[in-house]
């Protein structure tokens, strides 16, 4: 089998960012965008983004990268990353291997994700969040890292998500809250609380009830 690399034309790479072999980039994604510091040192030169060295985004092996797609700074994927139309990873975010980040997904930056992970379209994670390996988050689901937005000193803590989770459709979950290895929080819950690992987070504001036998098993992603 052949391997290759297709780069739409349209497509931006910036800095020093790299793409794994057998990778495909489609319309308009860009790559490596500078991050605001980086962004103002720029600005400031007054040189374009291609003449700045700068450390961009990293991209594994059979990656996938739909149209739209922006990828900043300091963004480190791995193998067999995919992301929907129009997501934006903002920088410092770290990936494992085997994971999707669906259609419109915004990701703010400084998030840890791990391996085998599928974050579906609409999701919001804001800053300082942790998802671990097998993880799935349903389509328009919100977590938070600001308890009391502009109306204090902000010390961004998002949610940790622990392995095996699943998260239903429009779920929200606040900051700081920790959701157990193997839990699940049921679409439309608004989680307030930790959830104990293999347990279910219903309702608004969710309660925390026993998880079904037959739903104690990992994820398979």
């Amino acid at each position: 089998m052949v391997k290759t690399t297709y780069i739409h034309k349209s497509a931006k790479l910036y800095g020093s960012s790299s793409v794994g072999e057998n990778t495909v980039i489609m319309e308009n994604a860009i790559i490596g965008y500078p991050q605001h510091n980086i962004l103002m040192e720029i600005t400031k030169a007054g040189i374009e983004i291609e003449d700045h060295d700068f450390t961009g985004a990293n991209l594994g092996m059979n990656s996938f990268i739909r149209a739209g797609t922006t990828l900043f700074s300091n963004v480190r994927a791995g193998n067999n990353f995919k992301t929907g139309h129009n997501a934006m990873i903002r920088e410092n975010t770290l990936i494992g291997d085997n994971v999707l980040i669906g259609t419109n997904v915004i990701i703010d930056g400084n998030v840890r994700i791990g391996n085998n992970v599928s974050i579906q379209g609409n999701v919001y994670i804001p800053t300082h969040v942790t998802i671990e390996d097998n993880v799935f988050i349903g389509p328009c689901a919100v977590l938070a890292n600001d308890k009391y937005p502009i109306r204090g000193e902000y010390h961004p803590e998002g949610p940790i998500i622990r392995k095996g989770v699943s998260i239903g459709a429009n779920a929200t979950l606040v900051p700081g809250v920790e959701i157990g290895e193997g839990a699940m929080v049921a679409a439309g819950a608004l989680v307030t609380k930790d959830v104990p690992a293999w347990k279910l987070a219903i309702g608004c504001p969710a309660k925390i009830v026993d998880l079904p036998e037959k739903l104690k098993l990992i994820n398979t992603i």
